[in-house]
Order: structure tokens, then sequence, then C-alpha cells
């Protein structure tokens, strides 16, 4: 590697000596399988100086996304460019990595003054959330409902007690017809006073309730108004800022930012990743691009998701109107995506049957369910799954999954073959009554010999179908697990999921804040292998018409 030619912009790229394998249409920068090895090489090259300058980037959420670009000079050199994300150590031009899209002078104008309205804002909505006021309002409201509370659960226990004394009192027997009617009918009047005694609470608690519940309404009420206000002006910001971005493509065709997105919102960090500012940077300076690569160094980002030292494709719902644009006028490959095994030479094994369920054996690589397109209608070629072969078996079309395992993940799914033992089976998954082990082989050595994961995870908006820890937006998930042996490259687990979010394993397995470890052959939380070593060995549940607690297992395949 060499330093580029004497033009100032060429500062800003170096020499790739061993490009021989040139490809001979610029390769999807939306490629699964990973990058051509060209961009491969040179990604290689800006991972070797980020070592050698020991970046504080393995501080926790310190890890960024970088991005190189392989391109031919005007006169026929083969040379890369080198990008990152968003800023690297708060700046967005940072020595040998090419600039932002922006136009700077416009953006400061914007930025500066706008951050300072919104930074005003947030301060004053922030004290009036801390405020005596509010803090006081708050608490009586707290009090009355806490002295509802206590009045209430009184009178129940004393209710209770009466009730207790009235069936006593019916089961006495020595007494005549006549007096037995009118002690029937006392205890029927003192129910009735019970009744209206608790009614004539209830309604002085809603009476005394009045004034604080106002006051906390509108204290609520203007703690949103406060928080509409911070978001609209922010949003306002950010649209003024996204006019600052200038995106051109290979013809030399301008196009504002914003006008290349649904409703003109654009998603956070669009224009900002590594691939639209090495290609601008390349069309601003006569560079015909020739292969792109884009890979995460350092930490992984505080929602997971990204794995030191992994290639990962440009994402989809930030880049796909971006890069559509801007790669018009270079003559791009169609995407090489993740394409499923062959599923008809999958054997689908069951395990168990009888008039009301079915259990199998389901092999990696087999859907669940029939997959559904872009546009949420079943896809034709993707109909071949676990339920649809098992409604073909039986013919019973109303046959349905109770519950599902991922395509790549292997082991037990349970079936019911009437709507009455299909809502028996899902109650007892939703109220995690089923007991469920995993195996999984994760890379590296884990140390620790078992530990119990809580974090709420959710959909990455911006890259599905990745699932991140969020722990304000997210959905509860609970892992427990156990550290079986160790294993050359890896170690083996038990994993029992208390909960059942899609992702939640392969998630909490590479989070740091869970295992920190991905599952071997995670490709989408770590790294592409054989298979995904994630098997669904056994599961516990009671049968919904026998009442019988069965077990079904299946063998690890590997």
């Amino acid at each position: 590697m060499t330093d580029g030619p004497g033009d100032p912009s060429a500062a800003l790229w170096s020499v790739l000596d061993d490009a021989e394998d040139v490809p001979d249409r610029f390769p999807s920068p939306f490629d699964e399988p990973g990058p051509h090895p060209l961009a491969r090489r040179a990604a290689e090259m800006l991972q070797r100086e980020l070592d050698a300058v020991g970046a504080k980037l393995d501080l926790p959420g310190g890890g960024k996304m970088f991005g190189v670009l392989v391109a031919r000079s005007p006169d026929g050199t083969i040379v890369f460019l080198r990008a990152f994300s968003g800023t690297l150590g708060g700046h967005f031009d940072v020595p040998g990595f090419v600039p932002p899209i922006f136009d700077r002078d416009a953006r400061l104008a914007i930025e500066t003054p706008g951050e300072r309205v919104v930074k005003r804002l947030t301060l004053r909505a922030a004290a009036y959330a801390a405020s005596s006021e509010v803090a006081r309002i708050r608490a009586e409201a707290a009090a009355v409902a806490e002295r509802h509370r206590r009045e209430l659960e009184a009178l129940r226990r004393e209710h209770a007690t009466r009730r207790k004394m009235r069936r006593a009192r019916r089961l006495q027997s020595e007494m005549n017809a006549d007096a037995r009617e009118r002690m029937l009918e006392e205890l029927a009047a003192e129910s009735r006073r019970d009744k209206r005694e608790r009614r004539d609470l209830e309604a002085a608690h809603r009476d005394e309730r009045r004034g604080p519940e106002a006051a906390l309404a509108r204290t609520t009420a203007k703690l949103a108004a406060h928080a509409r206000l911070c978001a609209m002006v922010s949003r306002s910001l950010m649209r003024q800022i996204h006019d600052t971005y200038s995106v051109v493509n290979a013809r030399g065709e301008l196009r504002a930012l914003r006008s290349l997105f649904p409703d003109a919102e654009p998603p956070s960090g669009a224009g900002d990743c590594a691939a639209p500012k090495l290609l601008a940077f390349a069309y601003a300076n006569a560079l015909t691009p020739l292969a792109l690569a884009e890979f995460w160094w350092g930490a992984p980002p505080p929602g997971g998701g990204r794995v030191h030292g992994n290639f990962y494709p440009a994402c989809r719902d930030k880049c796909d109107p971006l890069l559509g644009f801007m790669l018009a006028g270079l003559d791009v490959r169609e995407p090489h995506l993740f394409t499923r095994p062959d599923a008809a030479a999958l054997e689908l094994r069951v395990l168990y049957e009888d008039r009301w369920m079915v259990v199998v054996d389901k092999p990696s690589g087999l859907l669940s369910v029939p997959a559904r397109d872009t546009g949420g209608t079943r896809s034709p070629g993707n109909s071949d799954s676990v339920e649809a072969r098992l409604r073909a078996r039986y013919g019973e079309p109303g046959l349905t999954l109770v519950h599902r395992l991922d395509l790549d993940t292997s082991g037990i799914v349970v079936a019911a073959r009437d709507p009455v033992t299909y809502k028996a089976l899902q109650e007892q998954f939703r109220s995690r009554s089923v007991k469920k082990r995993y195996i999984a082989v994760v890379d590296g050595v884990v140390h620790e010999r078992s530990g119990r994961i809580d974090l709420a995870i959710r959909v990455d908006l911006t890259d599905r179908p990745r699932q991140i820890h969020d722990p304000v937006h997210g959905r509860s998930a609970v892992t427990e697990w156990q550290l079986l042996a160790h294993e050359p490259g890896g170690s083996r687990l038990a994993m029992f999921p208390r909960t059942g979010r899609t992702h939640q394993l392969r998630v909490h397995a590479s989070h740091p804040l869970g295992i920190g470890h991905p599952i071997a052959g995670d490709r989408l939380y770590g790294r592409e292998g054989e298979r995904l070593k994630l098997h669904a060995e056994s599961l516990e549940l009671v049968h919904p018409a026998t009442g019988e607690t069965i077990r079904f297992e299946s063998a690890t395949p590997f």
C-alpha cells in the first residue's frame, strides 16, 4: 500500500498494489454473503491501521461502522478510500477519511443555534418535571390512592368476616321454619348493607380523588406538551439539517436527500453512513467505483447486533433509497442474498401424534410457517414449511402451530389439530408454564458456569429482521443458561427461555450484557457458518385433553 498521487484529494486514498481480481461489475452493497475479495483486502488494510492507531473503539458503546471503496483513478491506478459512519471521536472530518456529504457552512448556520433552542427546551422540560410542584402533586395523588387502597382492603376484610359469620348462621338447623325464614331475611338484608357500604365508600373515594387526579392530569398534560414541543422543534431542525445534504449519482445527477425518502423524512443518520460518503467522494474526484465493503470495529453498540470485525451489507431501511439513487449510472450486480437450503430434501420427523396434537422435530433450514413477501402476502416460493407439510399430511387445513422456531433453528415444534386444543396449548405458552430446553454452541470460551439474562429486546427498525436490546421500548425477555462443556473454539450451553421473543436466545447469547458470545453459525448476530448451532432439545407441557404432564425430546444434531 502506497500513498496516492499528488492531487490534494489524493491524500485521502491509498494505492492497492495487488489488485488483480477486479470485478467486471460493481458488487451490490447489499450482498449478504460478504464483500468482494478485492474490497475485503482493502478493509483488512484499514483494520490493521485502526489497530496500529489504537483508537478508543473498544470502550462500551464505542464501536463504529467503517467502510472502504476500491476505485480506479483516471490514470488507471487501483486505489481505495476510507470512511466511517456518523462521527469519529465527535468529529465529521478526520484526517485520512473522506468528508461528509453535507454543506458544512449551511449546516453550522442551522445546527448551532438550533441545538441551543433544543437544549433550552429540554432543560426547561426537565426542570418542570423535577420541580417541587410536580413532586407535591404526584405525592398527594399517590397518598390519596394508597389511603383509599388501605380503606377498601380493610372493608373487604370486614365483609369477608361477616360473610363467614352469615354462612355459619345458615348452617344452624335447630329452629322452626318461621324462625329460619326470618333469619334468612336478616342475612339477605345484611348482605345488601355490605354492598351498599362498599358502594358508598367507593363513591366517597371517587369524590375525594377528583381534585388530586385533576391536578395530576394537568401536570401530565403539561409534561406531554413540553415533550411534543421538543420533538416538534427537533424534527424541524433535522429537516433543515437534511436540506444541507446534496446527493449525486454516477450520472452526475444531483438530488436533495429528503427527496429520496417517502414523505421526505429520512431516518436518523441517513446520509452519514460510510457507503454514501465513499461514493460521493469518488464521483467528485473522477474515481470509478469497483467494490465496497463495510465492517464493524470495536465494542458492540448498546443494542447489540454488531460483532467486532464482521462485514455487514448496507441496511435496507436507511440506505436503500439513498444508494439506489447514488448507484444509478454504474453497472451494478444484483445483490447476492441469503438463500435457504433446499427444504424439499429436509426431513420432518414426527415425535408424537394423537387426535389433539402433533409434535415434530424441525430440521434447520425449514420454515415453521409459510413466509410472507415484503407486501405481507404469502409467497408461493416460501410455502414449504412445518405447518404446510402437516396440513397436507393429515388433510387438516385448520391444523396450526402453537409456537415457532427460527428458520435456522432446529428442534421440537408443537401443532394443535383443533381450535380448542390450540387455545389450551397457547395459554400454557403464554403463561410460561411450558418448560423448554435448548442446546447451543457459542463461539469462544464462556468462563461463568451459569447465569440469568434479563434484556428487553425489539426489532431494529432500520435493519430488519435483526433484534436489538432496548431497555425503554423493548419487550421483556428472560433467559437462564448453564455451561455444559468447553469444545474446540466454543462452549456448549443449555439455554432455558422463560419468555418467547423473536431471536431471544440469539440476542441474549451475543449481547455483551448477556453471555457475550454469539451462537456459532449465526449469520445475523455473529459469523455465518455451516448452520446455526441452536437446537430445541426438549419441551414439557400438560396435555390439554388428558391433563397428563408429557415431555418430548430430540437429540441434538451437532
